[in-house]
Parts: structure tokens; C-alpha cells; sequence
């Protein structure tokens, strides 16, 4: 808190009854002070209080108390001498006489001491009045919407640790970070920084606002070398801390109750120069900047179109358009329309930039034109400003902007906008693949001939089955083709298994983002290992054991009829036998006839049993290869397919709550 006083000796002055009781000053002292010095402005902070809730001495810029985050006057009077201490100043209890001698009441906001002379020149009792105990300000509430998407990519980036690097999820960690710094701090105000190029005013728009010189301004480049804090307020401490700017750089605005309740709850940040040559200047600008809830861009005629101003800060954070203000500064320079043509001119090329203007009614960044100089415009910035910190609703949207940010870089990771997946028909390809590998054809196939096989043998005339044998004993097993060696259909099965692996991998990282495709072709290659031997495993255990396959119904008979015509041949070569040796009397018809009904129908029941088998013999056939079929697809689900699924299916989860961060719906995952 500033003391009012005066640099004349309070020893040498008259009317000052009571030196002894710490009281330096009259009413008239005090009203001289006052006009003498300009604007008698008084901080009505903690800081300025002593420990008994007395007003303390003033405290300058050389001499700050760090560490207690509170603000200091932005007006400071002349520091007192020795010799008065922890004196206070005297005030006449009869404002009116004051205001005839030309000063004005003093009170402190805490401790409202009034004096009365009475014409005897008795002193009438002090009245202190304790300020009343107010509790620190309510933190920041979320809304119900903006809570599920923090919530959201909270999860999001929890489900993607073991699938992306820490780089690329820094940036939705900063802002769940801040987010939740955020919201640790008052929801009463709001953190508005100054920003703009070297020459631009706003420094001078910083004191305008704050209507008194706070921050410094001059030609020297650059002006402003470290951030300074003005709260309208009290309770914005620790917001203040959170931005790093220390005690000595805080400041408080011209006391006035017009100006205090149209701005309650501001904290408005005057940063260096964006465009500084010095480098730890810009520095402090983007750190800052990713702290406060709002900016205010000020451009001049000058600068306005600066490639650095656009391509750095204002391209970049074109999502954030409701929580800035874009000023065009030094409007007194530009004669006649010059000014509306600039203007003009800047929205244009916001425009380009993304930026929406709030304008129609729609939300947007407010765009001004001002003279921080001559004070044109600066009321209709105030009021706007005002009503902007009024709703109490620049922080949330400051997270939800980021949020938007965030999850726009990370769009490239979880979106593709496009239907990503297995499909069935990949699926069953990758049966077919497998189940060509083990030769589940061939092995149907096979077991087709089995069963014809052993029809033809159980139903043909034993006169062909002892013909086949002699066969069978004099040529080779092998026949004329030669028998590939067994070492080469394994190295042929091999390489089937594994370019089936290749192929189902490659359509089911189709449309995946890079992350998450090479997680897909790992899994699938994890899978893989192994893969041929547990397929040759699973065949000795599918194919049918060796041995004969199961006879229908309708074989004993046809083996009884062929046995009958068999029977046949031989009574009928027996009796003509008989005949020729002259056991029997001479009779060629019906022996005849018994033989040739032999030899007819010994091949007729032969060749109808093999008519009958195919049937059969080809369903024999189709299951041998369903079974083996289904045993190498679901060796081949469990080692690969399901690996692939589960990762996809995680691709999912994330790719769902990537929709609840961005506010849509996800796209349909296979």
C-alpha cells in the first residue's frame, strides 16, 4: 500500500499536536500530497498491511517482498524519510472542509482513519474498521462437455504408451497438464496477455487500460523486457505464480469504481516483444502465451502483415479465435479512410489465416482499431474486454481450443477416413492359403481314390483283383512319374504358409495409420513363427488314421452277387469239364449259359458297385478336406488372425475415444 506523504520536515509543521502518536500528516497535508502528485490512488491489497492490520509503509520496485504473490500499487509515492517511520496520515472528519482547502478524503480500503479538529483543538477518537474475511476465490468448473473430452484423451493417450512414441503424444500431455493446473486456480478471473511487435504500442495500450503509466514505453528497442501483471482484483495470486512473473512485477490499476467494476476479475499481462532480438524475450512471449486464457494482438499500420506475426503465432492458433483480440494501434497516424482501408486490409488476412471473426454475432476473435495515444477507441476495447471477462468463460474455451489443436496434429495417428480391417472374405483367403499349404486338396483328393480303391476291391471279380496283384509285384510302386523328395514339399509348404502371413498382414494394415499398421505386421509376423510345424502337427492329427475306410450298407451285397456270379462260372466250367471227361451226359446249354452268365456278370456288378461308389467316395473325399481345412484355418486364427484382431481391436478403442476428444463420431473400424 502507498502512504501519502511529503518530503517537507513534519517537525516544522504546525498543528501537529500529536507526534508521539505515529500520525504524520493533517487533512491539508494530505489534500496538498494528493494534488501535488497527481491521482492519489491506494492499493487496497493485503500486501500493504502490517502484521497488527495497520497500512504499512510503501514499498518500491527496488525493494519488493517476493513470495507473497500479491500485487504492488502501480502508483507509488515518494519513499519516507528516517524520521517518520511507520507514520500515517491524518484526515479531517468534515469532508467539506477539505474539499474548500482542495483535498480529498483518504481511505485505504482497510483501515478508514478520519480526524476532526474541534475548535479547542481536541482530536476526536480513531475508528478502525476491519476489513471483511473473504475465502479464496472458487476454482475453475468445467462443463460437462469439455470434462468428457479431457476425460476422453486422458484415455487416449493412456491406450497409446505401448504403440507411440513420448514425442508424439507431448503435445496432449501438455494440455491435460495444463488443464488440470488450470483448474486448481480462481474461476473469477481471467488471464489476458499483450502481445505484439516491437513498436506496436501495446505497452502503451497496457497503460491506457490500466489508466496509469505501469509499463515502461519509449523509443529504446526493446521496451518491455520482462512480463508485468496488473490484476483488477484481489484472489489472482497464485495465477499470477503459475505464469512466473514475480512480485516485483505486479501492479495494480488506477483505483476508480467505474473501472474496477467493469474489469473485476482481469489480469492483464504486458509480454515483451514477440519479434525481440533478444532471444530470451521471445522465449518468455511463448511460454506465457501457452499459459493465459486470452491474448490481445497488437498490430500498427506498419506491421500488421508481418510473415513472422502470421506464420508464427497467428496461423498456428487460427482454433483459438474466440479467446483473441486483434487491435490495430497508431489509427491517429493514417489519415481520412486510410484507417478503414488497414482494417480492411488485416481481416483479409486473418481470413487467410483461418482466424473466424467474431463478427454477426458469431463467435470469432474481436477485431479494433484504437489509438493507445490519443485514447480513441480504448473505451470500446474496455467494454468489450469487459464483457469478455464478465461470462468467465476464456479459460474453458482456451483448453477446449487446445484440445482442438492437440487432436488435430494427432489426426494423422488415429484417422485415416477409411474403413480399416478384416474382412471375411480376407479371412477365408487366408484359410484357402493355409489349407493349400497343407495339400487339403490333395489329401481329399487322395482319400477319394482310397475309397474307390477299396469299393473296386471289395466289389470286382477276383479274376481282376489277381490280375491287378501280379501287376502291382512286377511294376514299381512309383509308376512313371519320379516321387519328389519330401524335403522339397516342405521348403514349398513353407514358403506358402508364409507368404499367406504377408498377404493377410498387408490387408489388414490397409488404411491403418503407420503406428498402428506396424503393431498389425508385428503381430502377424509373432504369429507366424512356428506356424509350419504346428500345420504338420495338426495334419498327422486331421487325416485319417491308416487302414481301410468305413463301407457303406451295400457293399456285403454286392460282394454276395459277385461271389454268386463267380460261383456261376465255375459249376459251368465244372459241368462242361464233366461233359468233356464223360462224368455227365452231353449238354451244352445250360453249362454254357451258367459260364457266360458268370463271366457277364461278375464285370457288371463290378463296374455298377464302381457307379455306385463315386457318390460316396467323393463325400469321403470332401470331408477328409473340410476336416483338414478347418483344422489348418484354426491353427492359423489362433497364431495369427487373432493377434491381428486384438490389435486392431485396440486400434478401435483408441480410435473411439479419439471420436469423443474431437467431438464425432468414429469411423467404423472392421
Amino acid at each position: 500500500m502507498t502512504a501519502v506523504t511529503d518530503r517537507t520536515d513534519h517537525a516544522d509543521r504546525p498543528g501537529d499536536d500529536h507526534p508521539e502518536d505515529g500520525l504524520s500528516k493533517d487533512a491539508s497535508d494530505a489534500s496538498d500530497a494528493c494534488s501535488e502528485g497527481g491521482t492519489c490512488e491506494v492499493n487496497t491489497s493485503e500486501e500493504g498491511t502490517s502484521e497488527n492490520g495497520l497500512p504499512g509503509e510503501a514499498t518500491s520496485e527496488d525493494q519488493p517482498q517476493e513470495g507473497t504473490g500479491d500485487s504492488e500499487p502501480c502508483e507509488e509515492g515518494p519513499p519516507e524519510s528516517a524520521a517518520s517511520g511507520d507514520r500515517h496520515a491524518r484526515v479531517e472528519d468534515d469532508d467539506t472542509a477539505a474539499r474548500a482547502e482542495g483535498g480529498t478524503v483518504w481511505d485505504d480500503g482497510l483501515i478508514a482513519r478520519r480526524v476532526s479538529e474541534t475548535a479547542g483543538g481536541q482530536e476526536a477518537p480513531v475508528m478502525e474498521i476491519k476489513p471483511l474475511v473473504q475465502g479464496p476465490p472458487a476454482p475453475l468448473a468445467y462443463d460437462g462437455p469439455l470434462r468428457s473430452r479431457l476425460d476422453a484423451l486422458r484415455e487416449l493417450v493412456g491406450l497409446s504408451r505401448t504403440r507411440l512414441d513420448s514425442r508424439t503424444l507431448a503435445e496432449a500431455g501438455r494440455v491435460l497438464d495444463e488443464a488440470a493446473a488450470r483448474r486448481k486456480h480462481s474461476g473469477q478471473h481471467t488471464v489476458v496477455a499483450i502481445a505484439g511487435a516491437t513498436g506496436s504500442g501495446k505497452s502503451q495500450l497496457f497503460n491506457a487500460l490500466a489508466g496509469v503509466a505501469i509499463s515502461e514505453t519509449g523509443v529504446r528497442r526493446p521496451t518491455t523486457a520482462a512480463p508485468i501483471a496488473c490484476s483488477w482484483s484481489d484472489g489472482a495470486a497464485t495465477l499470477i505464480d503459475r505464469l512466473g512473473i514475480p512480485g516485483r512485477l505486479r501492479r495494480r490499476p488506477l483505483q476508480s469504481p467505474e473501472a474496477e467494476a467493469q474489469l473485476r476479475g482481469l489480469v492483464l499481462i504486458d509480454l515483451p516483444d514477440h519479434d525481440s532480438a533478444a532471444v530470451q524475450h521471445r522465449e518468455q512471449v511463448d511460454r506465457v502465451l501457452a499459459l493465459v486464457d486470452a491474448v490481445i494482438w497488437v498490430v500498427d499500420p506498419e506491421k500488421y502483415a508481418d510473415a513472422v506475426l502470421h506464420e508464427r503465432y497467428l496461423r498456428p492458433l487460427a482454433g483459438h479465435a474466440e479467446v483473441m483480440f486483434i487491435v490495430l494501434n497508431q489509427v491517429d497516424r493514417l489519415p481520412g479512410e486510410a484507417a478503414h482501408q488497414v482494417l480492411d486490409d488485416l481481416r483479409r488476412l486473418l481470413d487467410e489465416d483461418g482466424i473466424a471473426l467474431g463478427e454477426y454475432g458469431e463467435p470469432g476473435a474481436t477485431v479494433l482499431a484504437l489509438s493507445a495515444l490519443t485514447g480513441d477507441g480504448v473505451g470500446e476495447l474496455r467494454e468489450s474486454l469487459g464483457q469478455f471477462v464478465a461470462e468467465r468463460g476464456a479459460a474453458a474455451r482456451r483448453i477446449s481450443a487446445d484440445l482442438d489443436a492437440a487432436a488435430a496434429r494427432l489426426r494423422p495417428i488415429y484417422a485415416t477416413g477409411r474403413r480399416v480391417g478384416l474382412s471375411e472374405e480376407a479371412r477365408d483367403d487366408f484359410a484357402d492359403r493355409l489349407a493349400d499349404a497343407v495339400g487339403a486338396v490333395a489329401a481329399g483328393e487322395a482319400a477319394e481314390r482310397a475309397w474307390l480303391r477299396n469299393a473296386n476291391r471289395a466289389c470286382g471279380t477276383p479274376w481282376l483283383r489277381l490280375w491287378r496283384w501280379c501287376q502291382d509285384r512286377r511294376e514299381p510302386p512309383t509308376g512313371r512319374l519320379p516321387v519328389r523328395a519330401p524335403a522339397d514339399e516342405e521348403a514349398t509348404a513353407r514358403q506358402r504358409v508364409e507368404q499367406a502371413v504377408r498377404t493377410v498382414a498387408d490387408r489388414a494394415v490397409y488404411g491403418l495409420p503407420a503406428p498402428w499398421a506396424q503393431a498389425v505386421r508385428e503381430a502377424a509376423v509373432r504369429g507366424s513363427q512356428g506356424l509350419p510345424e504346428a500345420l504338420d502337427e495338426m495334419t498327422a492329427r486331421a487325416v485319417t488314421p491308416a487302414g481301410r475306410p468305413p463301407r457303406p450298407g451295400w457293399w456285403p451285397v454286392a460282394v454276395l452277387a459277385q461271389a454268386s456270379m463267380t460261383i456261376l462260372q465255375v459249376i459251368g466250367g465244372l459241368w462242361l469239364l464233366g461233359q468233356i471227361i464223360g462224368i455227365t451226359s452231353p449238354n451244352l446249354g445250360v453249362p454254357v449259359l451258367l459260364m457266360v452268365a458268370g463271366i457277364i456278370g461278375g464285370p457288371a456288378v463290378e463296374w455298377s458297385s464302381r457307379m455306385a461308389a463315386r457318390g460316396p467316395a467323393r463325400r469321403y473325399g470332401l470331408e477328409a478336406e473340410r476336416r483338414l481345412r478347418e483344422a489348418a484355418a484354426g491353427c492359423g486364427r489362433a497364431r495369427v488372425l487373432d493377434p491381428v484382431a486384438s490389435e486392431l481391436l485396440r486400434y478401435r478403442e483408441v480410435r473411439e475415444q479419439y471420436g469423443r476428444v474431437t467431438g464425432a463420431a468414429s469411423a467404423p473400424v472392421g
